[in-house]
């Protein structure tokens, strides 16, 4: 186990990579997150923990660029340009209701630049990654909560960035839907190849879906501790091996909470 700071410095080629970044939202006042130093591999899925307030969303909107940071920089696929290849999926799917399940990907298809003539053949082929082959043509009020997401999920794959940035998606989801989309989400990032960050209060989901969690503290947010998952065989959220690593970083969360309660 190592701290997220060491693999910072070394030499692998990164999707993501943060250097001493610091985060302020007025000038002179407290840090939100402190001095981060992470390094994330092409392909690699990575799960970011952490109390409510740590700061995990104001992370990932920097990575986003959808906020700037304060001092460090932050490189995303190489490039010094922010968010320039990275698509951002919210814990609300913010489908527009006015427009069928394909619409709503053709949009994100129209805004990259993609001609008319193949957007509908482009987000069938999206809606059939994500298992909706069938719901092209229904409208948003027709599909479940679980749909609305993988709806949501095919629009953010149509932007064709090289970094998927998961803002808890699954949260407001049952326990057996939440469940069926780990498979459909690990699937295609299986098939697709792209680096996700993930961001969850889920303990289990960051074991189950993660190749590596970490762990930020509060008041500044750092991150702490990390952890590499290697789990053999099938991933199931209710496997042994998910359990008891699952009880270990919950372990560590529960410290990092009581430290900034005191």
């Amino acid at each position: 186990m190592s701290t997220a700071a060491s693999r910072a410095t070394t030499e692998i080629p990164a999707a993501v990579r943060l250097d001493q970044v610091t985060k302020r939202f007025a000038p002179g006042g407290p840090a939100v997150l402190d001095r981060i130093d992470l390094t994330i591999a092409p392909g690699e899925f990575v799960c970011l923990l952490g109390a409510s307030g740590c700061g995990k969303s104001t992370l990932l909107n920097i990575v986003a660029g959808l906020e700037p940071a304060s001092s460090g920089t932050v490189q995303v696929a190489g490039s010094l340009q922010l968010g320039g290849n990275a698509a951002l999926m919210f814990q609300e799917p913010a489908l527009l209701p006015w427009l069928t399940a394909r619409r709503n990907v053709e949009l994100a298809l129209r805004l990259r630049g993609v001609p008319r003539s193949e957007r509908r053949d482009r987000a069938d082929e999206l809606l059939e990654l994500v298992h909706l082959g069938g719901a092209g043509d229904k409208a948003v009020h027709e599909l479940s909560g679980g749909m609305r997401q993988r709806v949501a999920l095919a629009r953010s794959l149509a932007q064709e960035r090289d970094v998927l940035l998961m803002d808890e998606p699954f949260a407001a989801l049952d326990a057996i839907t939440r469940d069926l989309l780990h498979d459909e989400l690990e699937r295609i990032w299986l098939a697709t190849g792209r680096t996700v960050v993930f961001i969850t209060h889920n303990v289990r989901e960051a074991v189950r879906l993660g190749q590596r969690v970490l762990l930020m503290s509060s008041r500044p947010g750092r991150i702490v501790r990390e952890w590499t998952v290697e789990v053999h065989g099938q991933r199931r959220i209710e496997a042994p091996e998910v359990a008891a690593l699952a009880m270990e970083i919950t372990d560590h969360l529960r410290q990092e909470i009581r430290r900034h309660a005191l």
